[in-house]
């Protein structure tokens, strides 16, 4: 099912949580082509034993993957190691580091350089007013809520600190972590520079997935559909809504984050419980245009892999 390389991975991913020593790699650089990224040459994995139908039907997804959280047991994959833009989803990483670097009840200033820059490129926002003061805690359930470009900003140049310093430390973790599929441009997922700029795969994103939900902060802002913080002394009243619609629709749900871009498509890295059961997985380009298709996607998956 999953060969001894892909368990060190994972076993990587943990040990940078807990401060195990890990060789760096180098950063890859990053693709400007406008089709597939191109995939490096890897081992062949091990098919999953036949303990269930062979394979998930009417999954649209180009990338997909889903695997038990305890275990770390491939499930089922569909171009494991294959490249692609996943959009917000980038997110995680960025709170990741933040996470790493601790701090959740630190005071940031919004900067009003943030809120030009989600109009600039036209991002997700999370609707960040300049002035306003908010903690670390905060910030995060604005990005990784309403996906907020506008909070991304905000976190990278403070704990870069500025915006370079901190994608630097973006693909240090993913070097660190041994994701040598994966490569940061930016803190957000934008298309900047270009659509295929930042890059990972299915299988590099489990890894990522699985590290950010060990925080139990993390854990507990993804599966939430909804956060209300009201006006206070230093900011205005906010409320953000989940972008992921799987939360509510699929019992069970407990995360993770949705991604969208042209060039990604519609993305989703997810989690759901049923009984002792967890599983987690991650769509990529579900559908370059239908909004919901990553959801049913997801739905497939989980229906699947829970039976």
């Amino acid at each position: 099912m999953r060969l001894p390389g892909r368990v060190a991975l994972a076993a990587a991913a943990v040990g940078i949580l807990i401060g195990w020593a890990v060789p760096a790699q180098p950063a890859l650089a990053a693709p400007s082509a406008r089709s597939t990224l191109p995939a490096r040459s890897t081992p062949a994995r091990a098919a999953a034993p036949a303990s269930r139908t062979a394979a998930p039907s009417g999954v649209q997804a180009r990338g997909a993957a889903l695997e038990n959280f305890a275990t770390g047991r491939l499930l089922w994959s569909r171009a494991l190691d294959t490249k692609r833009p996943m959009a917000s989803i980038t997110k995680v990483m960025t709170a990741l580091v933040v996470l790493r670097a601790g701090g959740l009840g630190r005071v940031i200033t919004v900067p009003a350089a943030a809120v030009s820059y989600v109009r600039a490129h036209e991002g997700s926002s999370a609707g960040l007013h300049a002035g306003d003061r908010l903690t670390v805690q905060q910030l995060l359930e604005a990005m990784l809520l309403p996906s907020g470009c506008d909070a991304a900003y905000v976190l990278a140049g403070a704990y870069g600190p500025g915006l370079t310093p901190f994608v630097a430390k973006m693909n240090a973790l993913a070097a660190q972590m041994h994701l040598g599929r994966t490569h940061f441009a930016n803190f957000d997922g934008l298309p900047v520079p270009t659509e295929y700029s930042t890059f990972s795969t299915p299988g590099n994103l489990l890894l990522i997935g699985r590290a950010a939900m060990a925080y139990p902060v993390f854990r507990a802002i993804v599966s939430q559909s909804r956060y209300h913080l009201g006006a206070g002394s230093g900011h205005h009243a906010y409320i953000w809504h989940n972008t992921n619609l799987l939360l509510g629709a699929y019992p069970g749900t407990v995360g993770i984050k949705t991604g969208s871009t042209q060039g990604a498509g519609y993305c989703l890295l997810f989690e759901a419980q049923r009984g002792p059961s967890v599983l987690i997985g991650v769509v990529l380009d579900s559908s370059p245009s239908v909004a919901t298709a990553s959801f049913s996607d997801a739905e497939r998956l989980l229906t699947w892999g829970f039976g």
